[in-house]
């Protein structure tokens, strides 16, 4: 059976650009929009935009809130909800504090991975009546196309590392640990856990750096590689791939000069302007 149309949408806002351009994309549609945006996560310029929108809404509410995020939704009407930008992960096991649904939840976890908490949330949303959808959702065209995405293509030493990376990678989202690795010559530099992609690339470019600054870089090339894949079963409601602008410029300043992304199952914030930022920095970047 086919699902209504949306009218009124619940947006779960995490950090970045993702929940801004989901929400221009909602209202294009006509949608109306409730954010439930995260204190510890979501820029504060969401207020501006809902005070410049009727048909937008924002409830400020703390990372450990699950029951008062099921009582804004429910309170508002809100049947379909969508998770759009980061919630680092390790800002579950900071300092704030769990309301009594969300301890409960965290307690009955297996694993305290991504999907598995993500996955409970859903869940616990779902028997309240909100359906979590796909948080590619009125973002369709930003889903990386396979191909060269830029001017030039990676080289055959690059395409080695990307080869290479790609399987440590797959093995490594395979595990719900992280989904980037940076390689250089063919070895693992870094490999992402809690910290997110940027830091990661972050990471891999102070190593080298470290060794070149010891002076022992020599059996080790001095350009990264970085491979961002999807999880094997990936979770489109959820943590789905997402590069931008930043990315590209974290590359430049780690020394990455090659990018390796999923075709389908990775989102690309402003390609215009990756292209720009990549063709200045001298990085490829290719689609698979």
């Amino acid at each position: 059976m086919k699902s209504e149309p949306i009218t009124k949408l619940g947006l779960i806002a995490g950090n970045g650009r993702f929940p801004f351009l989901l929400l221009d994309a909602a209202r294009a549609h006509g949608v109306e929009v409730v954010v439930a945006a995260i204190k510890e996560e979501t820029e504060a310029e969401m207020d501006t935009r809902a005070a410049a929108d009727p048909g937008v809404q924002v409830h400020w509410l703390s990372l450990g809130e699950l029951s008062r995020l099921i009582e804004t939704f429910r309170q508002q009407g809100v049947t379909r909800a969508v998770m759009a930008g980061q919630v680092k992960h390790k800002q579950i096991f900071s300092s704030i504090r769990p309301d009594w649904r969300l301890a409960k939840l965290l307690l009955n976890l297996r694993t305290r991975n991504t999907d598995m908490l993500l996955g409970a949330v859903a869940k616990v949303l779902s028997d309240e009546g909100i359906e979590l959808i796909s948080s590619t959702a009125y973002l369709e065209p930003l889903l990386a196309r396979p191909g060269i995405l830029t001017a030039r293509a990676p080289t055959d030493d690059e395409q080695q590392d990307l080869a290479y990376g790609r399987k440590v990678a797959g093995a490594l989202a395979g595990y719900d640990i992280g989904q980037t690795v940076v390689v250089a010559g063919q070895a693992c530099v870094a490999v992402e856990a809690m910290e997110g992609t940027d830091a990661t690339i972050e990471r891999a470019g102070a190593i080298l750096r470290a060794l070149e600054a010891e002076g022992e870089a020599s059996t080790l090339e001095r350009r990264l590689s970085v491979v961002k894949v999807a999880k094997p079963n990936q979770d489109m409601r959820f943590d789905v791939p997402v590069i931008g602008p930043n990315t590209i410029g974290t590359m430049r300043l780690a020394g990455a000069t090659c990018l390796s992304i999923e075709a389908g199952r990775t989102l690309i914030f402003d390609l215009d302007k990756v292209r720009e930022l990549a063709a200045a920095a001298g990085i490829a970047i290719v689609s698979i």
